[in-house]
């Protein structure tokens, strides 16, 4: 009976000591890094940039540039160091729809339209901005037999390439052009056609290929904002040769802003005719299985500007709240 007795308090002891059970209603530790999500950015004394539409917005070190559009405006000038806005100079024309490219901490201009719509000629020059010396020069002539305006614009061991655009500003003359200027040497060269012709949209550079996304075919239906081109183009610079990719862009727009980041190309707001205020959606190309996935939208539609990345966040700005051209908008935000 002694025995007994012991084995029980025994039992008793091994049974309390066990670890009790977790309180199911304890939150656990999140595991998962938390979504980024679109913020508004105001600078630390009230200043704002110039408002503006179908313009360029690039970074050159730790400053933005914001920058073009209809009408001679003077450049806005952002320091992520004081976090404050400031002007800089106007350019020598008026200067719009184009993608700025950045080479040697100069802003060059390629590809540009000028005048009022819709009758919109191309910029017969390169134009180059020094934020350094905050002044602008006219440089090399644009053989007059490619030139076009709306294109898409990127630099890679040290040449400039141009692809599609539009000759007859908002009317027609499309162009499924390729073609390289070599920023050290100036010799321009005419490379392989695209499979289709786009313009107000912007292209974008990863691994050695050029990205053509979204985009229209702008005057070429009777609806203005019409015409949305949905297939991805992709040009493979050592081949001289494009390939379509098999998945369209799931949101087809126009006047958009692209930019790769992290493995993937994002594409960012626009417009269409199937909405009256500009886009907020964004997407994600992965380059790696050409597959699409939606990210959080932007805190507001815009279309007519361009994305810059600083210290792993991007930043958008100014651009235009509606389809069209009102109203101009002077914020930024930043994901």
């Amino acid at each position: 009976m002694k025995n007994v007795f012991v084995l029980l308090c025994f039992l008793l002891v091994i049974t309390t000591c066990k670890e009790a059970p977790k309180n199911t209603d304890e939150k656990a530790p999140q595991e998962q890094a938390i979504e980024p999500k679109w913020e508004s950015v105001v600078s630390e004394d009230g200043s704002k940039p110039v408002q503006r539409h179908e313009a360029a917005f690039v970074r050159v070190e730790d400053k933005f540039y914001l920058f073009g559009g209809r009408g001679i405006r003077p450049v806005s000038i952002y320091d992520t160091q004081t976090k404050t806005w400031s002007q800089g100079t106007e350019p020598p024309i008026e200067m719009h729809h184009f993608q700025p490219v950045v080479h040697k901490n100069r802003i060059f201009i390629v590809g540009a339209l000028t005048g009022g719509w819709p009758n919109e000629t191309p910029i017969t020059h390169i134009y180059v901005y020094d934020p350094l010396n905050d002044k602008w020069s006219k440089e090399d002539e644009i053989p007059s037999e490619r030139l076009r305006g709306s294109t898409g614009n990127v630099i890679f061991n040290g040449k400039l390439y141009v692809s599609c655009g539009i000759k007859n500003g908002h009317i027609g003359d499309h162009k499924n052009w390729m073609d390289s200027y070599d920023l050290n040497t100036g010799e321009w060269q005419i490379l392989t056609d695209a499979p289709r012709p786009r313009d107000h949209f912007q292209a974008v550079e990863a691994n050695g290929k050029i990205y053509a996304l979204a985009g229209r075919n702008t005057g070429a239906s009777d609806e203005p904002f019409g015409s949305t081109i949905g297939k991805v183009d992709v040009y493979d610079i050592v081949s001289n040769s494009w390939v379509s990719l098999p998945n369209d862009i799931p949101t087809q727009r126009a006047g958009n802003m692209a930019i790769l980041h992290r493995n993937e190309i994002l594409v960012l707001g626009g417009e269409s005719s199937t909405q009256e205020k500009a886009h907020a959606h964004v997407e994600a190309l992965d380059i790696g299985n050409n597959s699409w996935r939606s990210l959080p939208s932007m805190l507001e539609g815009r279309h007519g500007t361009g994305v810059l990345e600083h210290n792993g966040n991007l930043y958008v700005a100014s651009g235009c709240g509606n389809r069209g051209g009102e109203p101009e908008l002077f914020t930024m935000e930043k994901y």
